[in-house]
């Protein structure tokens, strides 16, 4: 019985420390100890150490107390080295300078946080990386740099077609809360099993790697250190990692910088909900009693009125939105939902022929399509247009992962006087300029088969490159103050205006270009 009061109390002291060992050798407690047998208890060596934070967190030892809220879940989960610098003190100062702004910052993280935390929590990475977004972005995920860098993320358009990000005429992933920030976290994990740091890790994410690599390799070279604080890098990588950790000191003691985060609940802002069909966003909207705004904050990558379900099969909503928009979506009168579907463009065409084509107006089909003034849609493209009754079907899996909307400049024609030469007739005018006979025709207020004078002036209308109007005009001077004979052999200059594609002689007032 001795023997089992002494097993008892010295597991239960074990338990309680949680550092001591025991012995391979020794039984079961329901085993039965022979009298003669001698036992040999096995102490762990040095004095007892209490268990710290870090030892909860990665040891055996579970955690029981719920964080309050995500802010002390986030701080329970940092786990970088913390740097200290006079960069970091600088920064400190800048952010700390700037309350408003780190309320707006805090504020506009909130639906995004929980989703990042949890991410970083099934990896096993430092929940410090959820504060990245406030140096890349301010967690704005419509942002975008002067380097075309987009999302909260920001990612190039070369990168993020690497990590699986589409980009199209219909969706950005590198805007999509979801999307981006898996990709965000496999390149942070691909450049910390690089460099093996995470202060590495995070300069190659702001500088590239192979900047990173080659800095430490010429640090190397030159028998230095090749620590992040070591590297020569641009200033702006420099003071990355220092953004970063002045940000962490602020999460981690906002009193001490007078700081006041917003109440952030450790619980999901939104749901993923599964769309079975092409939908409107403004349906969307309404089935689930949001307003747009709050619809296109959660789901940033949508750039057109309508969500394709092929390419886009879930759309996120807040969490008891989303509850109210199934059971509505289900009591939906089936039919069609979505009034746009889109239409490939048979063959180049203007702007204003595709619009009459699908019964839209010009300024409405180049608004919804983000069409500039003076372009023409190439063959093959891809217009967003409105769903006719005749329309049914859905919107394909190709046309949505695939789409693309290729422009090219409006030919842009001068009216142009040349004198006829003998025996020229409207067929041999048209020809010699690569015209129709009709067109000539026309222009003159002429029959397609009649017959012009010697030195008759005969009106086209001659295509011209776009923006080269001054520099014809410019050497149209220069040629006036250089004529000599040959010069006065050659064809009269041309004369008049640039104007739109070859109008009608009828229907066209010409006006006098401006010298």
């Amino acid at each position: 019985m001795k023997h089992y009061l002494h097993l008892w109390s010295l597991s239960a002291l074990l338990v309680l420390t949680g550092c001591a060992t025991t012995s391979q050798d020794q039984p079961p407690l329901d085993t039965p100890v022979p009298a003669s047998q001698t036992h040999t208890p096995s102490y762990p060596k040095g004095p007892l150490s209490p268990i710290g934070a870090a030892n909860v967190k990665r040891g055996n030892v579970a955690n029981l107390a719920v964080p309050d809220d995500l802010w002390d879940r986030i701080r329970r989960g940092f786990a970088m080295p913390d740097l200290q610098t006079d960069l970091v003190s600088n920064q400190e100062q800048w952010y700390a300078s700037r309350p408003d702004y780190i309320q707006r910052m805090t504020q506009r993280s909130s639906k995004y946080m929980f989703h990042i935390v949890e991410e970083l929590e099934k990896r096993g990475m430092p929940t410090e990386l959820a504060l990245l977004p406030y140096i890349e972005s301010a967690y704005n995920p419509q942002a975008v740099s002067s380097a075309k860098a987009a999302g909260m993320w920001q990612f190039m358009p070369a990168t993020g077609t690497y990590f699986d990000l589409k980009q199209n005429m219909f969706r950005d992933d590198r805007r999509d809360v979801l999307a981006s920030t898996r990709a965000a976290l496999d390149y942070l994990q691909k450049l910390y099993n690089m460099f093996g740091d995470w202060h590495l890790a995070l300069a190659a994410y702001n500088w590239g790697e192979g900047s990173v690599g080659r800095a430490i390799a010429r640090n190397q070279k030159q028998g230095l250190g090749t620590a992040y604080t070591d590297l020569n890098m641009p200033d702006e990588t420099r003071n990355y990692v220092p953004k970063l950790q002045a940000v962490k000191n602020i999460i981690a003691s906002p009193e001490r910088f007078q700081a006041e985060l917003p109440l952030i609940e450790n619980h999901p802002y939104f749901q993923a909900v599964t769309l079975d069909r092409d939908i409107d966003t403004a349906q969307v909207a309404e089935l689930a009693g949001v307003t747009m705004d709050e619809l296109k904050s959660l789901n940033p990558s949508f750039n057109k009125p309508v969500i394709f379900k092929a390419g886009t099969p879930q759309v996120l909503l807040p969490w008891d939105n989303a509850n109210v928009f199934r059971r509505n979506l289900q009591a939906h009168e089936k039919g069609q939902y979505a009034s746009w579907t889109v239409w490939t463009v048979p063959s180049t065409m203007t702007v204003a022929t595709a619009a009459n084509t699908v019964g839209m107006s010009e300024n409405d089909l180049r608004s919804v399509n983000n069409i500039p003034p003076r372009m023409m849609v190439k063959a093959g493209s891809t217009l967003m247009v409105p769903r006719s009754a005749a329309v049914k079907q859905d919107v394909s899996s190709h046309l949505a992962d695939n789409a693309q909307i290729a422009l090219t400049p409006e030919i842009v024609t001068r009216r142009t006087t040349v004198k006829a030469h003998k025996h020229d007739s409207v067929a041999r005018v048209a020809q010699r300029y690569k015209l129709s006979a009709s067109q000539v025709a026309d222009w003159n207020d002429v029959g397609v088969k009649a017959a012009f004078k010697a030195g008759q002036q005969v009106v086209l209308y001659l295509p011209v490159r776009v923006g080269a109007e001054s520099h014809a005009s410019s050497n149209k001077h220069s040629n006036a103050r250089g004529n000599n004979k040959a010069n006065n052999a050659k064809k009269a200059p041309a004369r008049s205006t640039a104007t739109k594609p070859a109008p009608s002689k009828r229907s066209t007032a010409t006006t006098k270009k401006k010298r």
